[in-house]
């Protein structure tokens, strides 16, 4: 049931679906530095900056809900439940995830099951790592010269299945490729089996924003073997699109020559 305030009314918060981007807190938007001044609490995803906690009240509560592919996660049905029982008590909850709630976040979902429970709520956008990630190495995602437009997908499904790599092929976009790691042959398998051809071009970029953020520049017939030789791990982003090829120039062992990977190439080389 909703709090009852001094005046004897009924008083229920509110939640709101914060989205961090991919890591640097610089990449914040003003709205998402507002709402963690406003929250009384945050549910913080694991993959979420924690220095973005400077930004919240003194007095605000903090509960982690860890959610990370292949990992022991926070169940979703959990986080649900808090976010009521929260919001039912008067308070602003500040939902907050890496990157932005919209795109592989499951804002859908939660916001679904707060509203069916009558509670408001607001959708704060942030930055996709797939955006932050490509723009960082140089390439942009679309170029009309090259591509129709960009679609964005998950490689983890909740079914465990695979998506329908012949329709996105056919669709002649650059492919942006979520939580895909782990299932990079598979991947690998799948674009070729629709008929893309193993030369395209392809970036694999981990920890996109931070400090640790590492990349490789390779094709798609290359993309398993040199992103393990570059030991790069989730949190990862795979882009595959000829805007790959034009804004990195690829040699024929995938590794970077132009300027703008020239540090991604040197740090390949060290690693190995």
């Amino acid at each position: 049931m909703p709090f009852s305030g001094a005046s004897g009314r009924s008083v229920m918060g509110r939640v709101l679906l914060v989205g961090a981007g991919p890591g640097d807190i610089e990449l914040l938007t003003l709205k998402a530095v507002r709402a963690l001044g406003r929250a009384d609490l945050v549910l913080l995803d694991d993959l979420v900056n924690p220095d973005i906690l400077q930004f919240c009240r003194d007095d605000v509560r903090i509960i982690r809900v860890g959610k990370r592919g292949g990992c022991r996660s926070t169940p979703q049905d959990f986080i649900n439940r808090l976010m009521r029982r929260y919001a039912r008590q008067g308070l602003t909850v500040a939902r907050v995830k890496g990157g932005d709630p919209c795109i592989f976040g499951r804002a859908g979902e939660e916001k679904a099951f707060l509203e069916r429970a009558g509670i408001v709520v607001d959708i704060i956008n942030g930055l996709t790592s797939g955006l932050v990630a490509a723009s960082s190495i140089g390439v942009p995602l679309t170029d009309r010269r090259f591509t129709r437009g960009v679609t964005f997908v998950t490689g983890h499904t909740k079914e465990g299945g695979t998506p329908d790599w012949s329709a996105l092929v056919a669709g002649g976009t650059t492919l942006v490729i979520y939580m895909g790691m782990k299932q990079m042959p598979t991947i690998v398998a799948g674009l070729q089996a629709a008929g893309m051809s193993t030369s395209m071009p392809v970036a694999v970029i981990a920890n996109a924003s931070l400090p640790t953020q590492a990349h490789v520049v390779t094709t798609l017939g290359e993309m398993a073997v040199d992103a393990r030789d570059a030991a790069l791990a989730s949190p990862a982003v795979i882009v595959v699109g000829e805007v790959v090829g034009e804004a990195c120039a690829v040699d024929k062992n995938g590794e970077s020559v132009n300027s703008i990977n020239s540090q991604s190439a040197l740090l390949y080389q060290m690693r190995v």
